[in-house]
């Protein structure tokens, strides 16, 4: 089957195009012009194209004799700021995605969306929740919505940015120590979307996906300090310090900590719902895979298993 992803070309990316080529789908991810070619083209089966992914009638184009469009953009931060870069990333390209689906006649829309969207204050859930709206109002399309939690696997930008921060401080205030996350790996996520894709039975619905096992963030990073062998004292900053905290940050270049990551904490981002147990998938720990990317010696395994095949 010909799949056609927006949004792909990143971390999470790679891991659902290996799911996919695995069942021998051919793999078309779109790209934005100016983004520089990455290792997925060199993946069988998976070809990039560059194109304006914002324009329904080039998207209708390459969607044209799809059997399937994956819908994986989004973004943690804005450019600016009021929402509107969240509303065009999360909305604006969902309804181009709708319609040149509908252009082309492709049915089947597979889309990541997040934990608690469309609940909380940030912009983020906000924009993520009124995406999830209009997709499950165009009922003349076969849609499945996937809603994880932060989500980790090598090369994430939680746990590896949490490590390169603890390397280079003897201690770390941390924004929002008591929020609460439920780290789910991105092969499993990954594995649930593949299922997915011709079971009808999934059609309609929304798809909560965590981990095993919820923690706050306060216990996240002293994990990694630990996993990593590294001493360091995590100070957890109260409400009006963690506030000044997401403020100041704010304004830095690349926003480490923005004001509306630091709304979306204030939102517990947990699952009561076992809803992998549906795909036959039991969520692999972070104990399990984590320590295996994150630290000097596991790589060197790594770069051992790699040699010995």
């Amino acid at each position: 089957m010909k799949i056609v992803l927006i949004g792909a070309s990143g971390f999470l990316g790679r891991f659902i195009l290996h799911a996919l080529t695995v069942d021998q789908h051919q793999c078309v991810v779109l790209t934005r012009a100016g983004v520089r070619r990455s290792t997925l083209d060199m993946l069988p089966g998976v070809k990039l194209v560059q194109a304006d992914v914002y324009d329904p009638e080039v998207l209708a184009e390459q969607f044209a004799g799809a059997g399937a469009v994956f819908s994986m953009a989004g973004i943690l931060n804005e450019s600016g700021g009021g929402g509107k870069g969240f509303h065009k990333v999360h909305v604006e390209l969902v309804e181009g995605i709708v319609e040149a689906c509908r252009k082309a006649g492709v049915s089947r829309l597979l889309h990541l969306s997040a934990l608690n969207a469309g609940q909380g204050q940030s912009y983020y859930l906000k924009s993520k929740g009124e995406a999830e709206e209009i997709l499950l109002a165009a009922d003349d399309l076969d849609v499945t919505i996937f809603q994880p939690s932060v989500i980790f696997g090598r090369d994430d930008s939680f746990f590896n940015r949490f490590a390169a921060m603890l390397s280079i401080a003897p201690f770390m205030p941390l924004a929002c120590p008591d929020a609460r996350l439920q780290p789910v790996y991105a092969g499993d996520v990954a594995d649930a979307m593949a299922a997915s894709l011709e079971d009808p039975m999934t059609y309609g619905k929304r798809y909560e996906l965590a981990g095993p096992k919820s923690y706050s963030l306060k216990e996240l990073v002293e994990w990694t300090a630990k996993t990593t062998g590294k001493r360091r004292l995590i100070i957890g900053l109260p409400g009006p310090a963690s506030a000044m905290m997401a403020a100041t940050m704010n304004l830095v270049p690349g926003k480490p900590l923005s004001w509306d990551n630091y709304l979306s904490l204030k939102t517990d981002n947990v699952s009561d719902r076992d809803d992998f147990s549906y795909f036959g998938i039991e969520p692999r720990s972070i104990d399990l895979v984590v320590p295996y990317y994150l630290t000097g010696s596991s790589r060197q395994r790594r770069l051992q298993d790699i040699r010995r095949r």
